[in-house]
């Protein structure tokens, strides 16, 4: 009898159709290599996503960017629920997501980070932050979502009030 891996995609993050293909691929690499494979399209109705989960698989793969997916959630409920996963653990996942956190721990195991300040949105619509060229990243997104590089002469800042 072959494995039943449940593959989660998809999810509510702004990576949700990175995480969509991710899926799929991951889901037509598994059952190729004849993994009996359920896959899960994840919204934010964690009683639907319960129900899918039973009768428990053997192992999930989860396939989820961005919040929920990659910041320490998915893999809390799997512990939870005592599904086995391939990939980092609840704290290892929270803390990868959290970008100031990891350049502290970098920076304090001696791995050499790139220049930065950590600001709010309110500090740069304000004004600079930093002499151009510079990037503005999320601290907690993905797949480059939010990323925004600052260059000499740009008048507006690539977002408004709203975003």
């Amino acid at each position: 009898m072959s494995l039943k891996v449940a593959v989660l995609m998809g999810g509510w993050s702004a990576e949700r159709e990175v995480s969509l293909v991710t899926g799929a691929a991951v889901s037509n690499a598994l059952k190729a290599a004849g993994f009996q494979v359920t896959s899960i399209d994840v919204q934010r109705d964690m009683g639907a996503l319960l129900t899918r989960l039973f009768p428990k698989p053997d192992v999930v793969f989860n396939a989820l960017h961005g919040r929920f997916g990659e910041d320490g959630c998915v893999q809390g409920l799997l512990d939870i629920l005592g599904i086995p996963y391939p990939h980092s653990g609840l704290m290892a996942s929270s803390l990868a997501m959290d970008k100031p956190m990891s350049k502290r721990l970098f920076e304090q195991a001696g791995i050499p980070v790139a220049p930065h300040i950590i600001t709010s949105r309110e500090d740069v619509l304000a004004g600079d932050v930093m002499a151009r060229p510079y990037v503005i990243k999320p601290t907690n997104e993905g797949s480059s979502v939010g990323v925004h590089i600052i260059l000499e002469g740009d008048n507006d800042l690539p977002f408004d009030d709203a975003s």
